[in-house]
Parts: C-alpha cells; sequence; structure tokens
C-alpha cells in the first residue's frame, strides 16, 4: 500500500518532534488543528496517536482513520462533528461536557471511538447518561416481556404453558380481551368490597342480634363473603402461575393482596373457634379490631391504575421534598406554639394551657384547616396567629412544585418508554419481513442455479425457524434495531 501512487510516502525521517508537530482533523467536514503538546497530554487517546503513525505507514494510519491527505497532512474521519467538538474540550481544559441535543448514548461511543476515558466527562452528564441508560434497560425489558408474551416455547411442559397462560390472563390486561374483562371485574369487586364495607356502619341498616349487640346485615355479609372469594380465588392463581414464587410473596402490592383477604379468615376463625378459648367479649373487640384492616383492601386499587402507580412512585422520589416540609412545619409549630402560649398567659379565659396542647393549635393554624376549638383571644395572640398562618402556607407550597414536577415527570416518561417499545417492536417487525423477504429471493436465485436440492435445503433452514419473528428478533449478526444501535 506503501508504493501506491495515489499516496506519496510518509515522512519518516522522524526529524520534527512529536511535541511541535501538527496535524489537521476532518470530522465530519468540519476542521481541527492540533499540536502535539497538546494531544501528548493524553497519549492513550486516538488524537494523539495520529502523530505518531506517520513513521508506520499507511497501514498505521488507516488503522486509525477513514481516508488520509498526505498533501495536507489531512485526516479524514466520517463521525460526529457536534459531539467532537465537545471531546476535544478534554485536550484544553481537561473535562468535557455533552451539549443539549446529543444524545448520551452517542456521545458515549463517540468517547469511546476516539479513546477518552469516561472519567474525564462532568458530573452532570454521567447523571444523563445514566438516566438514558437506565430508559435503555426499561424499553429493552418490555420489548422483552413483550416477546416472550408472543413466543412459545415446543419443549416446555404443559404445565408450563398453562401457567404462562394463567399469569398472563390475570397480570396482564392489554394481552386479551377476555383479560380486560377479568381486570375490570377485579375493580368491579374492590369498590363493591369497600361500599360494603362503609355501608356496613350505617346504624339502620344494621340488624341486632340475640344478645342486643349490633351487626351487620346478613345481605351485606354474603356480599363481602363473594367479594373475599374472588380475591381469595385471584390471588391463589397468580401465586401458582407466578415465575417466581418468593418475589410474588414479597412484592408489595401482593402483601396488600394478604392484609385484604386475611382478616376475613381470621374473624371466622375467631368466631367460632375463638369463644371457647377467651371470653366472648374479647372475641369480639379483636373481631372488631380485624375488620378495621379491611380499609387494607382500598389500595388494590393501584393494581388497576396506573395513576396511583405513577403518584407513589412520586412521592418516593420526593422524599427530600417531603422531609423539608415537615421540617418547616416542625419549626413554625414549635416557635408559634411557644409564643401563643406565652402571649395568651395574661387573658384570664385562656385557651392555652401548656406549650404541648398548643401544638394542636398550630398545627391546625399553619395547615389552614382551624377548627375553632382552640384560638387566641389577645390581640398580640391574633397577631401571632395571622403570621403563623401566612407562614404555614408559604411552607406548604415551597415544596409542592418539586414533587409535581416528579410526577409528571415520571408520567410523561412511563408514556415515552411505552411508545418507544411499541416502535422497537414495529421495527423489529419490519426487520423481520425484509429478513424473510431477502431469504425468499436468495433461495430463488439458488434453485435456479443449483437446483431443487439447494431450494429445499434451504426451505428446511426457514422450516426450522419459529413461525413468528422472534427468533430473527433476537439474531443480533443480520438486523440492528435503533434500541441495539443505541447502545
Amino acid at each position: 500500500m506503501a508504493g501506491d501512487s495515489r499516496f506519496p510516502d510518509v515522512d519518516i525521517d522522524g526529524t520534527e518532534k512529536n511535541e511541535e508537530a501538527e496535524i489537521v482533523v476532518n470530522v465530519g467536514g468540519v476542521r481541527q488543528v492540533f499540536y502535539g503538546d497538546n494531544l501528548n497530554q493524553y497519549p492513550e487517546t486516538r488524537l494523539a496517536e495520529l502523530i505518531n503513525c506517520l513513521s508506520g505507514g499507511y497501514d498505521s494510519i488507516f488503522s486509525l482513520c477513514d481516508d488520509y491527505d498526505p498533501g495536507k497532512r489531512e485526516f479524514y474521519f466520517d463521525r460526529d462533528p457536534d459531539a467532537f467538538k465537545c471531546i476535544i474540550d478534554v485536550y484544553y481544559f481537561g473535562e468535557i461536557h455533552m451539549k443539549k441535543g446529543i444524545c448520551p448514548i452517542c456521545f458515549k461511543n463517540e468517547m469511546e471511538f476516539w479513546k477518552v476515558d469516561l472519567k474525564f466527562l462532568d458530573d452532570c452528564c454521567k447523571t444523563h447518561l445514566s438516566e438514558k441508560k437506565e430508559e435503555l434497560e426499561e424499553i429493552a425489558r418490555r420489548v422483552q416481556l413483550i416477546l416472550d408474551d408472543l413466543g412459545v416455547d415446543a419443549s416446555e411442559s404443559r404445565w408450563k404453558k398453562c401457567q404462562k397462560y394463567i399469569w398472563k390472563f390475570l397480570e396482564k390486561p392489554e394481552s386479551s380481551y377476555p383479560a380486560r374483562v377479568i381486570a375490570v371485574l377485579s375493580f368491579l369487586f374492590i369498590l363493591i368490597s369497600s361500599v360494603v364495607m362503609c355501608v356496613g356502619t350505617i346504624p339502620d341498616l344494621q340488624v341486632v342480634d340475640a344478645e342486643g349487640n349490633r351487626m351487620e346485615h346478613p345481605t351485606l355479609d354474603s356480599i363481602e363473603t363473594a367479594c373475599i372469594g374472588w380475591f381469595t380465588m385471584e390471588y391463589v392463581l397468580r401465586l401458582i402461575s407466578s415465575p417466581n414464587k418468593l418475589h410474588f410473596a414479597l412484592s408489595f402490592m401482593n402483601i396488600v393482596d394478604v392484609l385484604a383477604i386475611l382478616p376475613f379468615y381470621v374473624s371466622l376463625t375467631l368466631t367460632h373457634l375463638g369463644a371457647k378459648l377467651m371470653e366472648l367479649s374479647n372475641v369480639q373487640q379483636a373481631v372488631q379490631a380485624l375488620r378495621i384492616m379491611r380499609i387494607a383492601r382500598i389500595f388494590k386499587l393501584a393494581r388497576h391504575s396506573s395513576g396511583l402507580q405513577t403518584l407513589t412512585y412520586a412521592l418516593k422520589r420526593s422524599f427530600k421534598e417531603l422531609g423539608l416540609l415537615l421540617m418547616y412545619l416542625a419549626v413554625g409549630i414549635f416557635v408559634f406554639s411557644a409564643l401563643g402560649y406565652t402571649m395568651e398567659q395574661s387573658h384570664p379565659e385562656t385557651l392555652f394551657k401548656s406549650i404541648p396542647q398548643s401544638f394542636w393549635w398550630a398545627i391546625i393554624t399553619m395547615t389552614t384547616v382551624g377548627y375553632g376549638d382552640i384560638y387566641p383571644k389577645t390581640t398580640l395572640g391574633k397577631l401571632n396567629a395571622a403570621i403563623s398562618f401566612l407562614c404555614g402556607v408559604i411552607a406548604i407550597a415551597l415544596p409542592i412544585h418539586p414533587i409535581i414536577n416528579n410526577f409528571v415527570r415520571y408520567y410523561n416518561k412511563q408514556r415515552v418508554l411505552e411508545t418507544a417499545a411499541k416502535h422497537e417492536l414495529e421495527l423489529m417487525e419490519l426487520n423481520s419481513a425484509e429478513g424473510k423477504a431477502s431469504t425468499s429471493k436468495s433461495e430463488l436465485e439458488d434453485f435456479a442455479r443449483g437446483g431443487k436440492e439447494s431450494f429445499f435445503h434451504g426451505s428446511r433452514l426457514k422450516v426450522s425457524h419459529s413461525d413468528t419473528f422472534i427468533h430473527l428478533l433476537s439474531d443480533e449478526k443480520h438486523y440492528r434495531t435503533r434500541l441495539q444501535s443505541c447502545k
């Protein structure tokens, strides 16, 4: 290659020192001039290697760049010029900042190409990179779940196939129309059970037993029993079909399911067997305490409501803001309750008997509730109340905006991830269709050249694939999806 007439001989005299060397780099049409003293600060990088590659011949040069002009001593690279402009900052400032509008994953790949370590990337940019990685992992997880639902493993036993079908039927309402019907029924049972629990406390709808004690109407008890039967059957089927029993049992929502149905069976056991072991009054108190635990079933709505799940996540991510809110309120409650107690001592009919009692007044005042059971009667006390009210409004309003932002950000992110997963599957289907078309074309050409034997050989290869496009989607050697290209 060194003797090719298109390339003049490379200067291998070595008379020019690397520190004084000057090279021209053309990246995507953008020309940059670099000097050896700057590039040699990081000798492991690709640009620093360009200075020393001239003495190694054209093989060494073209192993580092896409093209080279010996007359201009200009190296050509078919790379992203915007990312390159950010990366070369490491030679001048010792750190790299990623511009807005550049994909973090693509920028990471550019840094790897230019052999610049990620440790030079600023912390703020590393945060964007980690967030993007998490998004891609989430998209890949969702796509994989969809592909697992579409795939059918012929080696699986009939029981395994039945387990997968029941799990998809109960856990993924979007998988089929009957699954959506089951999800709606489950939602209705939760609402009916919650309404029955509330209606059962109305005295006019209660009945009196032989001992004169009020109890729920038998009709409401029957409805409650039917709802508990549904919840129990649903939980048992989900437990049996779960791929990971331990993870299923320790999941928060499944613990809520257990708390929703367990009080019914415990109270039933105490009602029939507890009277023999303890006094009837103690049994009734225990049953009443357990019936209060039925309120846990309202949390089952979160399983069927993406809005409640988003709200829960937003509150999780807002612990710092919530802690700040509680700290503001705690300081204000302590200060204004002490001031209110001190200012109201001069009034003979004061309602502020102690500072701990004044805590209640400060809480309902700063949270703008104001029951009116405790109120100041002196002028200074009323002024203190007005200030505490204004401070309470400000203290509550300050952290609300970040919490709302977390909610909106997570909700929008989930919608984007769902859309990205669907687009990924559409792209996979397109690649699969193109792959099948090219396979059919090559088979016809083989048939024309080699006859029936080669054609049937190709047909056997085709039949060996699954009827779906799952096998093709996982073939990274032939098809690269948008998700794979970003990674």
